[in-house]
């Protein structure tokens, strides 16, 4: 009698160790879904001199793919975020998370630009804003501001069939 109770509480605790494990990392429920878009104001990547502020996106559908050049998963996303892009359903926004300019314009010049144009968050400051876990992260938003999605880590071209493409359809509709 006196190990039952340490068995019981390993038991639990193998029990919740077991759960955890099936869980997804990339399924992380957001705290931003369904809240306003936070406000920001940021330089774009190709233009410095301008600046580019939540307010330029009401009342549209647009999404926010987060990305660096030093980013190695970025890199295998890009293809995805371009054919996005190219599905011509959204305005596409990237915004270049803790990066070197000129090394982002040179990535982008690389592995050719998906975005309509690119922000430069410099300090971090804009993704604490979002919830930024790290990058590639990607956000869809809708007509009245408000979040609806959030994708972390890269894009695969099941998720863009399976979960964007719809919820962009809804959107637009």
């Amino acid at each position: 009698m006196r190990y039952a109770i340490p068995l019981g509480i390993f038991i639990l605790m193998a029990g919740l160790l077991g759960y955890g494990l099936k869980l997804d990392p990339k399924r992380i429920p957001s705290p931003l879904i369904d809240k306003p878009v936070p406000a920001f104001s940021l330089p774009r990547l190709h233009a410095p001199e301008i600046q580019i502020s939540d307010k330029e996106f009401e009342g549209q559908v647009w999404v926010l793919n987060v990305w660096a050049s030093w980013c190695v998963a970025c890199r295998a996303e890009h293809e995805v975020i371009k054919r996005l892009a190219g599905l011509g359903m959204a305005r596409v926004i990237g915004l270049n998370y803790k990066d070197k300019p000129e090394d982002a314009r040179a990535w982008l010049q690389e592995l050719g630009d998906a975005y309509e144009y690119s922000l430069m968050d410099r300090d971090g400051r804009v993704g604490i804003d979002w919830g930024v876990y790290g990058v590639p992260e990607t956000f869809i938003m809708a007509k009245d501001g408000l979040i609806k999605y959030k994708h972390i880590g890269p894009m695969t071209l099941e998720t863009l069939e399976k979960d964007v493409v719809p919820l962009l359809k809804k959107l637009k509709g």
